[in-house]
Order: C-alpha cells, then structure tokens, then sequence
C-alpha cells in the first residue's frame, strides 16, 4: 500500500464572542446619555421682586436704585462716584482719589449705610451692586486698583460695563 497523504483536520475554532468590551462601551454609552439628558433641561431661576419681603427688612428696590454704586473711570487718574442713576441719583456724583481714604472710605460709608437694612452681612454684599465704567481713555492700572478695592472691601457683585449714559457722557465732558 502506499502512503496516502493523511488528511489534515482543521481545528475547530472556539465559538465563544468575548462581550467585556461591549459591555463597557455599553455602560459608557449608559451614562453619557443620562449626563447629556441631565445638563439639557432647562432650568429655571427665582426672580426675586421683593414684594413678598416686609418694608423694614430691606432697603427700597425701585430698580436697585439704593444698592448700586456706579464708578466712572476717567483719564488721568480721574474717578467719579454716585449712587443710584445718574438722572436723578441719591448722592451726587463727585470726584474721588484712589485708595484707602478716596474710594475705600466711600465703599465702606455706602456698605454701613446699607447695614441697617440686613441683618446678615453676606446678603448685604450679595445685594451691593458696584458697577464700574472705564472710559477709553482710562488706564489698566485703575481698572486693577478698583478691583483690588473690590477685594478689600469684600463686594462679590460687580459689573465692568463699557457703555455710557448721555447723561454719563456729559458728566464726563463738563469735568
């Protein structure tokens, strides 16, 4: 007999699939739809208009006249201050120094003036609205020295706002 060539077998593959991988990216999938879900609905916001508030507790909000300082930067070191809007404001606008006895010692009068109306401090400087206008002509350093101001006097709420008034304008110009 001759040697016939043994036929060779083929292994049999093993029919197993390993789902690890799957698994995961399942569970991956999983929790980036339930955070995607979560961030995209919309949320909403009290709006506080202080009418459910008694008149004692707080200081009067016609348009958060009593609670905002506005600071306008000027050149040459320049800086004006008034409280409430500039048409018909609750102290007028005058020309203060930077520093511990300019603008400090103003902040720091406007903050124990409104301190009879709070009786906690931390909602005195949430409600303390400073907004602070540099003009084009004003310098870096100043915008920085207010903020710093900010700092030390301990306001958390301040706006820096590019835009002025007419009225605004005019001040500038007469001064």
């Amino acid at each position: 007999m001759k040697n016939l060539p043994q036929k060779v077998r083929s292994k049999k593959l093993n029919s197993r699939v390993d789902l690890t991988a799957m698994v995961s990216v399942s569970f991956l999938l999983i929790i980036f739809f339930m955070v995607v879900g979560e961030l995209s609905k919309p949320k909403q916001m009290k709006y506080d208009t202080g009418q459910d508030r008694s008149c004692c507790d707080c200081p009067p909000r016609q348009d958060g006249e009593n609670r905002s300082i506005t600071l306008i930067l000027g050149e040459n070191n320049k800086l004006i201050c008034y409280v409430g809007v500039i048409a018909s404001p609750i102290k007028k606008p005058k020309t203060v120094a930077y520093g511990k006895n300019g603008i400090r010692k103003e902040l720091t009068a406007r903050i124990e003036s409104l301190k009879s109306y709070y009786s906690d401090s931390s909602k005195l400087m949430r409600d303390l609205v400073v907004v602070i206008k540099p003009t084009k002509k004003s310098n870096y350093g100043n915008l920085v020295d207010i903020l710093d101001e900010m700092k030390i006097t301990g306001i958390t709420s301040y706006y820096i706002v590019p835009e002025f008034t007419p009225e605004e304008s005019k001040l500038l110009a007469s001064n």
